[in-house]
């Protein structure tokens, strides 16, 4: 049976006073929960397995800057969640109009496109799975309708579906902010 809770408070603490096999066990013990959260969270099995690294890798550098032990999962969930939208970020091209002559842009112009960038990412990764999956295979990854309804099983009316609803509540969670 899988374990369902997360390290105990006293391998917590010891991991964060620097015991080595405290830190071992700690990794091994959050894998499961940061592996599970990056899955729903991210693009790709490849994407989420890469974010999930990253955050244990980053707990067993950091750990000893954790605050409370109780905050710990929160600590990791924030961890790879950032992790996946700085994925989603990377796999969105920019268009740069300065190098085709159109426009050069201004620094304000260019931090401005950062943070509507970042506002996107996290409609995205605010998504139900379901929904995400399809809008970044179709949206961002450029997919045909076909193949994103092959990839996940599903049948074509039923990803349009979900793919409709995706779209509409990213352009909602934009246009509320």
């Amino acid at each position: 049976m899988a374990e369902t809770t997360w390290p105990g408070e006293r391998l917590i603490a010891a991991a964060r006073r620097g015991d080595v096999e405290s830190i071992t066990a700690l990794v091994s013990g959050s894998h499961p929960h940061v592996r599970r959260f990056a899955r729903s969270l991210c693009a790709s099995p490849e994407d989420a397995e890469d974010a999930a690294q990253e955050a244990l890798i980053i707990l067993y550098r950091k750990i000893g800057t954790l605050r409370a032990s109780s905050a710990l999962a929160s600590w990791m969930f924030r961890i790879v969640r950032n992790e996946c939208l700085r994925r989603v970020r990377r796999d969105v091209p920019v268009p740069d109009l300065s190098t085709s002559g159109l426009l050069a842009n201004s620094a304000e112009d260019e931090t401005l496109q950062r943070l509507e960038a970042g506002r996107i990412a996290a409609a995205i990764a605010a998504l139900p799975a379901d929904q995400r999956h399809v809008l970044i295979m179709r949206d961002v990854q450029g997919h045909s309708g076909r193949m994103v309804a092959d990839a996940l099983g599903l049948s074509l009316p039923a990803m349009k579906s979900r793919l409709h609803r995706a779209r509409a509540a990213v352009h909602h969670a934009l246009q509320g902010e």
